[in-house]
């Protein structure tokens, strides 16, 4: 019998499944993966080829396409994971052949207050230990590669220093002139760790390298790792892999890490990065992970690979968009859309009645600042918070319905919930014209998302009238202007001198025509701002600045300060996890 999720925390439950978890050879046959696609780490972990899959399965039919966004979330999130594994769990129940693919936990997150994205409650995936602690090693292999490169980059700015052009001459070598003042790079690290955001390195002699600034931001944040994401061969991560800038000489000229003579050997270290994981739910439910890229400043969704593998694998296949409607499925949308060549049936918004409490500022609901436990309020029913609340939701499913893709509200309960609640919260969802189902995967499963499940199935079988917000061949301006006004709400835009300075520049130089255009901005607003809540009118989106990622092909339009490095806060996970040493097994993860 599966473990009662509000008496036993998530670790427990994911041991007693994995007395009874599926070998990766059952998941492999039950997929129609060939021996030679399963790649075993294990006798419950396994890497598949995709190549050899596609080269496979090249002419078959795709599966229905589904995507998972949420409400702009509170601080801990609104169980978007957790509304993912279940989705993947009801439609199991239904006899569907269904996968899901989803991010790779970052070990910052995992050690840190929000836990290791495996889901929660009777709706996780397994092993846990091993997937919240490495998997695989692509987390390492992207750290290498990234590191690799700064490595390459220091050596060499030691080295031109040291020697004069004859001698850099004899082992082939052309002075670069990089300026160690325009180092674009930092270095990797998958903690959260505040204490390396900006360092000394290189004090020493001449031979202990060059002395500069430096920093650390944490992996996920690595453009290396959006590439990882956003690759659709190995070919496609070498070339964008060589493209990455990771400083800039003396004459403002881009060094990249085909000019560093390194692209290659850090391609290397994500030879088999590049194939996605396979692992399961505690059903038995097969699901894809694969890659881990920041959704504020790239992609926020796992790889384009593995939900072209899926699609092909599967009748249903679902993925997850980091964050909200606004960051996580505009990305999808308009960008993750356009690199798979596919259109999507459904969008899951998952929802909670605390998660829009939380937006009830204007009937005085208390705020819910990062770090902070959630107010003990949020836990009684209070309508009128809940409805004032509601305007976020409403702002997501309209979102949604500008693509095209037919939205469905999962309200994803919890036992605190009350009937009045779940009942105004369904009439108000419904009237936006969206489906509703309410869902009580965390508490039980396969079966508790079964209305979910039938929801997701009925508008799969409608028509899509899929639309992107933007042409390929739309002026960057125009596109951050439509995303400001049609997604976020906002009135207008207005860039600082830095930013319109920048923005002409990439306007007219046609090198950066077809680079995706990745906003940067805050998941805890549907503004620039954090702090405002709801959904917000009368306001104007900043543009501070543009960030380039020239191996990626991304232009990031700054709205805000972001983090690449977040702090581990004052009662982090690592304090609660340990090891029983007499049988190995890991307790405490969530």
């Amino acid at each position: 019998m599966p473990l009662d999720p509000t008496e036993h925390p998530d670790w427990e439950i994911a041991l007693e499944a994995e007395s009874r978890m599926k070998t990766c050879y059952q998941l492999g046959e039950e997929l129609g993966l060939t021996k030679e696609e399963l790649l075993p780490h294990g006798h419950y972990i396994a890497k598949v080829d995709y190549l050899k899959v596609m080269e496979r399965l090249r002419d078959a039919p795709d599966g229905k396409f589904i995507e998972v966004t949420g409400i702009t979330p509170t601080p801990l999130g609104e169980g978007k994971s957790t509304t993912t594994i279940g989705l993947l769990q009801g439609l199991g129940r239904r006899k569907k052949r269904v996968t899901a693919c989803i991010r790779q936990p970052s070990g910052g997150p995992t050690m840190n207050i929000k836990g290791s994205a495996a889901g929660g409650g009777l709706s996780q995936v397994i092993p846990l230990a091993e997937f919240s602690l490495g998997l695989t090693g692509d987390i390492n292999a992207v750290m290498n590669a990234h590191n690799l490169a700064m490595v390459a980059l220091t050596a060499r700015l030691q080295h031109e220093r040291n020697y004069d052009d004859e001698r850099l001459a004899k082992v082939g070598l052309k002075r670069l002139n990089i300026d160690p003042t325009r180092v674009e790079m930092g270095w990797v690290i998958d903690f959260c760790a505040q204490a390396l955001r900006n360092i000394i390195i290189g004090i020493g002699g001449r031979m202990d390298g060059y002395m500069m600034q430096s920093r650390f931001q944490i992996a996920s944040s690595s453009e290396v790792m959006a590439i990882l994401a956003v690759a659709r061969s190995l070919e496609d991560l070498r070339q964008r892999i060589g493209q990455i800038i990771v400083a800039y000489d003396k004459k403002d000229r881009p060094i990249t890490c085909e000019d560093l003579e390194v692209a290659g050997a850090m391609t290397a270290w994500l030879r088999s990065a590049i194939n996605p994981n396979l692992i399961q739910t505690i059903e038995g439910q097969p699901c894809f992970v694969h890659a881990g890229p920041f959704a504020n400043i790239a992609i926020g969704q796992s790889s384009v690979i593995g939900d072209q593998i899926c699609l092909k694998l599967a009748d249903y296949h679902i993925t997850e968009s980091g964050f909200g409607a606004d960051i996580g499925f505009e990305k999808f949308w308009n960008v993750k859309c356009r690199y798979l060549g596919k259109v999507p049936h459904v969008s899951v918004i998952t929802t909670t009645i605390r998660g829009l409490k939380h937006h009830g500022v204007t009937a005085g609901a208390p705020p819910c600042p990062p770090g902070r436990p959630i107010p003990k309020e949020y836990f009684e029913e209070n309508l009128a918070w809940l409805e004032a609340g509601a305007a976020n939701l409403l702002h997501h499913i309209n979102i949604v319905k500008k693509s095209g893709i037919h939205p469905v509200v999962a309200i994803n309960v919890f036992p605190t919930d009350t009937p009045a609640e779940i009942r105004l919260l369904r009439r108000i969802a419904e009237q936006s014209g969206a489906r509703v189902a309410v869902s009580n995967h965390w508490r039980y499963g396969g079966e508790g998302a079964l209305e979910l499940a039938d929801a997701v199935l009925d508008a799969c079988e409608q028509p899509v009238s899929f639309r992107y917000l933007y042409d390929d061949d739309t002026p960057l301006s125009e596109r951050i202007e439509k995303i400001a006004r049609e997604v976020y709400g906002a009135d207008g835009v207005e860039y600082s001198r830095e930013a319109e300075a920048k923005l002409k520049e990439f306007e007219n130089n046609p090198k950066y025509r077809d680079f995706a255009t990745m906003m940067v901005k805050t998941h805890l607003s549907l503004t620039h701002d954090p702090t405002i809540k709801g959904a917000p009118k009368g306001w104007t989106l900043p543009i501070r600045d543009i960030l380039l990622y020239g191996g990626a092909r991304f232009l990031c339009p700054m709205a805000g300060e972001i983090s690449l490095m977040p702090g581990t806060g004052s009662d982090p996970a690592f304090r609660r996890i340990d090891v029983d040493v007499k049988t190995g097994r890991v307790t405490g993860l969530f």
